[in-house]
């Protein structure tokens, strides 16, 4: 008997977990395409004009200090002519050029790079999203929706946010920096240089320090609000429940506790920042009071010209512009990578499902099923299916019915190979369904479940996911067959009515019927009927029964129900009891034999005879 390894772990990695290099790593082929030899152009251009802006920007204080020394030298001589303003009037104009420039190099790097950013945006976010359709099914029903809409969308947002303010912000400030030093080292000596580079770092590391203790708090906002925005989410998913209940004011309150831990960190996080701001601004003013009394001292030893003195101020305030939002743009950047590798965890979960390398096609030609000693768990201290063996030959019925519980849906979630069977075999035509693609096995198969479940689409949009490329007279056809044609043309709208979300605005019934429609648009060799009429009236019962019949006459059809009624003409009827075959044989063999089978018949016609009859039916499905 083979047997799988256990299921992995389903937990996401935090962005604590790894390097934030890992996490840049893991981006970089996004922003360096292979296959995009354009794309590396763009990103190419937009660094030379990252460059340039700066180098236009490092020269406006020598501009200006050449202007303000010809303007001095003006206004200290005596019966100059006119025309001796010429030169200062020219650099004034190179002044603003410059600024022009510099401006015009950045909108240019921006226009070139935003291409390739949104891209990388693009790339990411649909890379995750297809990976999560690869998981397995055991992840989607440990995960909770909300919260994993939630990691998506802040990482794709991030994405652009680390683009915009690490690659345009922070390494731009830092070539600045290194540029003003070196022309202030070279121009005023190590000194002046010395401290414009001092009052930077004081700034970065105070910056960096408090912003530290800030993302503590900004973790805790983002932790709080994911779950106060699961908890609404899912409580408005279960509106119905809700009220049957009267469970509104419960709801607010699990809501409020969320939202009551987000207030008191956003609190701290807003007060801290001005603890932030008010440092900020002591560190700069002492630099910058610092340099104007060192050049004042130079321009009165005559070492220094008023030019000067305006230009070693006029640097450090050009730094401190952008150093002012460092603190922000540190923060953001911080969070972008922990937001960032939350959203790459999801792509480093292993797929419990997986095809084999270079897996073939299944090829359908009977469309046998044959389960062989198969055994199966959730979890392994119990086991759902315990060696259960059956064979449904080519276009022949197999009904399996039991008690809630006993494994049915099961065999149903297998077939799909949306899990792996834990020991035994499952083929189709002799073909391991382990070792061809799931592609082409779930293209194989139909089914019609117990719990439909609508897109927030028109109904034609939903019928037609069966074959999304079909006409709509094949939805039409397919809305005949499924009886669903007479209710549609009831509708203003028609095809064109919205469903809602989850189809809420149909009713039980109205809904397994878009389900039969979409499984016949898909025409699959093998049929799973899951409880397939359960939210259906007994009239409609019965001509949706008649045209399933008629769709399923020449293909190998798998039917699970609870309604025995529904089952009397299978070819073979399967009874499973606690995971066991208990009983297999035709309808009237089974009454015969007087077994679980036909305790559970004669149990169900009672209680419809009850019902017929006005009184109360039993409640438990067991027999």
């Amino acid at each position: 008997m083979r047997r799988s390894r256990k299921g992995p772990e389903l937990q996401l990695d935090t962005g604590r977990q790894r390097s934030h290099w890992k996490t840049l790593y893991d981006l970089l082929p996004e922003l360096w395409p292979s296959d995009r030899p354009d794309l590396k152009r763009r990103v190419v251009a937009a660094m030379v004009f990252l460059v340039a802006a700066k180098l236009a920007i490092v020269g406006v204080p020598l501009i200006y200090k050449a202007a303000v020394d010809d303007l001095t030298a003006f206004a200290e001589g005596s019966g100059a002519v006119s025309g001796e303003l010429l030169l200062p009037v020219w650099l004034i104009l190179a002044y603003g050029a410059a600024r022009v420039i510099s401006l015009s190099f950045q909108e240019l790097r921006d226009a070139l790079f935003a291409r390739v950013g949104q891209r990388a945006v693009r790339r990411a976010g649909l890379r995750t999203f297809r990976y999560l359709h690869a998981l397995s099914l055991r992840f989607h029903l440990d995960r909770q929706t909300g919260g994993l809409s939630r990691v998506i969308e802040r990482g794709t947002k991030a994405i652009d946010t680390l683009l915009s303010l690490a690659l345009f912000s922070i390494v731009p400030t830092f070539i600045e920096l290194a540029l003003s030093a070196g022309i202030l080292w070279w121009l005023y000596g190590f000194e002046i240089a010395a401290v414009t580079f001092l009052t930077v770092l004081f700034y970065i590391v105070y910056t960096y320090r408090i912003t530290e203790w800030r993302l503590k708090l900004r973790r805790r906002m983002n932790e709080s609000d994911q779950q106060a925005n699961t908890r609404a989410i899912d409580s408005l998913l279960n509106y119905e429940t809700v009220k049957y209940f009267n469970n509104e004011e419960r709801e607010a309150a699990r809501l409020d506790e969320g939202l009551r831990v987000y207030e008191q960190a956003a609190t701290q996080s807003k007060t801290s920042l001005s603890l932030l701001n008010i440092g900020q601004a002591a560190i700069i003013s002492v630099g910058a009071t610092s340099l104007m009394i060192m050049a004042a001292f130079r321009v009165s030893a005559g070492t220094m010209t008023v030019g000067d003195f305006v230009a070693v101020n006029t640097y450090m305030m050009q730094l401190a512009q952008p150093l002012n939002f460092f603190g922000f743009v540190y923060r953001e950047i911080k969070q972008a990578l922990v937001d960032m590798e939350t959203m790459f965890s999801l792509l480093r979960v292993p797929a419990e499902v997986t095809d084999q390398p270079d897996a073939p096609a299944m090829q359908v030609k009977e469309g046998r099923v044959t389960f062989e000693e198969v055994h199966f768990h959730y979890q392994p201290e119990r086991e759902i299916l315990k060696g259960v063996s059956f064979e449904i030959p080519p276009g022949r019925k197999l009904a399996v019915v039991g008690a809630s519980g006993a494994g049915k849906s099961t065999l149903s979630r297998l077939l799909f190979r949306f899990y792996d069977v834990t020991g035994g075999t499952i083929r189709i035509d002799g073909q391991d369904i382990r070792e061809v693609s799931q592609d082409s096995l779930r293209a194989a198969i139909g089914i019609v479940p117990q719990d439909t479940v609508l897109f927030n689409d028109t109904l034609g949009y939903n019928i037609a996911y069966g074959r999304p490329d079909c006409s709509r007279a094949d939805v039409e056809r397919a809305a005949a067959i499924a009886q669903l044609d007479r209710f549609v043309t009831s509708l203003p709208e028609g095809y064109d009515t919205q469903v809602g979300e989850r189809g809420l605005k149909l009713s039980g019934g109205e809904k397994q019927r878009v389900a039969i429609a979409r499984m016949v648009l898909k025409e699959p060799a093998i049929l799973i009927f899951d409880e397939a009429t359960s939210a259906l009236d007994s009239q409609t019962e019965q001509e949706i029964l008649k045209s399933l019949n008629e769709v399923s006459r020449a293909r190998t059809t798998l039917v699970i129900a609870h309604r025995l009624s529904t089952v009397v003409d299978a070819d073979e009827i399967v009874v499973l009891d606690a995971g066991r075959v208990a009983e297999r044989g035709n309808h009237s063999d089974l009454l015969a034999r007087d077994g679980l089978y036909a305790a559970m018949w004669w149990r169900q016609q009672k209680q419809s005879e009850a019902a017929q009859e006005g009184t109360e039916p039993p409640l438990s499905d067991d027999y």
